[in-house]
C-alpha cells in the first residue's frame, strides 16, 4: 500500500491519500479525541501523540497537529497507523455511522434561498475545498447572513477568512442577491 501526502493551505494540517475509498459518501469530522469513538481509524490516529484533529473525505484523511509538533516527527506514525488500519480490514466508521450531506436542515420562509445556497456550495465550493483537505457546510441563514461550518484543513486555516469573504461570499452574493454576508461558525 502506498499512501501519498499533500500539504494544505493550513500548515497545521496534512492530507493523506491512501489510494482507496475512505468514506463512500459525505465526510466525517473529529475535532477532538472524544469525538472519535465512532471510528476505528480516527481512534487509531488520535493515538499518535500530537494529533489534535482528524477529518475524512471520500478518498482522503486530513490530520491536524498540535502547535510545536513537527510533521517530520509525526508523519511516520500517521502513515503506519493508516496503513495498519486499511490492512486490518476494519471499517473506517462504526456501524452506527450514517452518511449525510453535512448541511444543517433549514425550514421556514427562506427555503428556496437556502436550497440555492446549498446547491452552490455543493457544486462550486465543496469540491475545491476538498482538494485542500477540508469541507464547508451550510449551518444557517438569517436576515441575509449565511453561516458556514468549516471542517478539516479549513478549520483554523490562516487563509480561511479570506476564502470565506473574498471567495464564497462573493460567489453567493453574485448568484443570490438576498445574501449580504458570510460568517463562520465554530
Amino acid at each position: 500500500m502506498f499512501i501519498q501526502t499533500e500539504s494544505t493551505p493550513n500548515p497545521a494540517t496534512l492530507k493523506f491519500l491512501p489510494g482507496q475509498t475512505v468514506l463512500e459518501l459525505g465526510t466525517a469530522d473529529f475535532p477532538t479525541p472524544d469525538t472519535a469513538s465512532g471510528s476505528p481509524l480516527a481512534t487509531r490516529l488520535f493515538a499518535v501523540e500530537g494529533v489534535t484533529g482528524v477529518f475524512f473525505g471520500t478518498d482522503f484523511v486530513t490530520v491536524t497537529k498540535a502547535d510545536g509538533v513537527e510533521w517530520d516527527h509525526l508523519k511516520p506514525g500517521l502513515l503506519g497507523a493508516i496503513m495498519e488500519h486499511f490492512q486490518s480490514g476494519q471499517p473506517v466508521m462504526g456501524a452506527d455511522h450514517t452518511a449525510s450531506s453535512g448541511h444543517a436542515e433549514h425550514t421556514g420562509e427562506d427555503g428556496a434561498i437556502v436550497g440555492q445556497i446549498k446547491e452552490l456550495l455543493d457544486s462550486r465550493v465543496r469540491p475545491a475545498v476538498a482538494q485542500d483537505g477540508g469541507d464547508i457546510t451550510f449551518h444557517g441563514f438569517d436576515r441575509g447572513v449565511v453561516y458556514l461550518h468549516m471542517q478539516g484543513a479549513c478549520a483554523g486555516c490562516p487563509s480561511s477568512t479570506l476564502t470565506l469573504k473574498m471567495g464564497i461570499e462573493n460567489l453567493l452574493r453574485h448568484y443570490i442577491p438576498e445574501v449580504t454576508e458570510v460568517r463562520p461558525v465554530a
